[in-house]
Order: C-alpha cells, then sequence, then structure tokens
C-alpha cells in the first residue's frame, strides 16, 4: 500500500504573499500583506501543506544575485517560522528568455506559465496535485496550475472580470482565498 499524498497550496510569492513593488530582493522593501500569517495558519488547520513558487527574473536579469534572494527567502521562511507556520518548500525560476543575461537567458519550463516548479514540489514531496490549489495574482500562475493538473485556480485580484481568465475564482486576498477553499474542497 502506497503513502497518501498529500494536498499543497502552492502561493506565488509577490502579489499574494507580500505587497509586489517590483523585483523585491532586499528585507526592507518585503511588506506582508495583513492577514498572510493567519490564512496560511488556516491553510494548514486544512490539511495542506504550504508551498512558494516564485518567478525571479530580477536574478536573470542581474537585478540582484541568487545569494540575495536566498537571504531574503531565509528571512521569508524564518517570520513564517515565528508564526507557527511551516513553508514545506520554496521554489523559484530565475531565468527569463528575453531578458535574462547569461545562463539565465533561455526558456525554462520552471518558469511561469510552465509547470516545472509546481511538478518537482510535487514529486519530491508527494503532493496530490488534484486535491491541491494555486494561489496567484498573474494569469500566468494559473497557466502554470493547469500545465500541472492542479485542481483549484485561484487569481488573486480586484481589476479583472471572471471571463478574463481561466481561474476558478477571483478573489482580492489570500484570506479570502483560504475561506473559499475551505468551502470549496
Amino acid at each position: 500500500m502506497g503513502l497518501k499524498k498529500k494536498k499543497a497550496i502552492f502561493l506565488d510569492r509577490d502579489g499574494v504573499i507580500n505587497v509586489d513593488s517590483g523585483y523585491i530582493w532586499r528585507i526592507e522593501d518585503f511588506v506582508f500583506y495583513e492577514g498572510v500569517f493567519e490564512a496560511c495558519r488556516y491553510a494548514r488547520e486544512l490539511g495542506y501543506v504550504l508551498i512558494v513558487v516564485t518567478n525571479q527574473a530580477g536574478i536573470g536579469r542581474g537585478i540582484f544575485s541568487e545569494s540575495d534572494y536566498q537571504n531574503l527567502t531565509s528571512w521569508m521562511c524564518r517570520r513564517f517560522a515565528d508564526h507557527d507556520i511551516e513553508l514545506a518548500g520554496v521554489f523559484h525560476a530565475p531565468t527569463h528568455p528575453q531578458e535574462g543575461i547569461g545562463i539565465y537567458k533561455r526558456e525554462s519550463i520552471d518558469r511561469k506559465p510552465g509547470p516545472g516548479m509546481i511538478l518537482k514540489a510535487s514529486k519530491t514531496m508527494g503532493i496530490d496535485l488534484e486535491k491541491s490549489a494555486m494561489v496567484g495574482d498573474r494569469e500566468t500562475d494559473i497557466e502554470a496550475a493547469i500545465n500541472a493538473g492542479v485542481g483549484k485556480k485561484i487569481l488573486i485580484n480586484l481589476g479583472l472580470s471572471a471571463n478574463s481568465t481561466k481561474a476558478d475564482v477571483i478573489l482580492p486576498s489570500l484570506s479570502e482565498a483560504i475561506d473559499w477553499l475551505s468551502k470549496n474542497n
């Protein structure tokens, strides 16, 4: 008998967890959205593991380094831990097919809308993608979830109408997304 697969919520970082002010790599520029920790704690109570999947073209464009990104990510994970929330994983895609520099100027299955980060997380952590959800703030997040076979797709956005996205629902915050998941499991 095989191990029971876990359900996950795949979270985009900028625009879902924190305010997206463009190419965030310094701690002083990272502002958590209000209610993020409470929403993530509730998601854990609902039985989800939390996995961050984030495009980080700022690395590929030479705006900041891989080390800068890792320092910020370590800090972010500690803030979650301070609130008794475990992030099961954080995956990033540093490439950009047009604007990347050197080794970073290339197509990558990891860069959303590619499904690579989600598929890697699923394989390494035993995730049941059909029972999982993606919460993102761009259509590329939703497309990555579709491409990976993720069951529920939630777009965090205030300016789109439902007919302009492939998401299951458009909501204004991560808190409302987790509430929606609690009722639509």
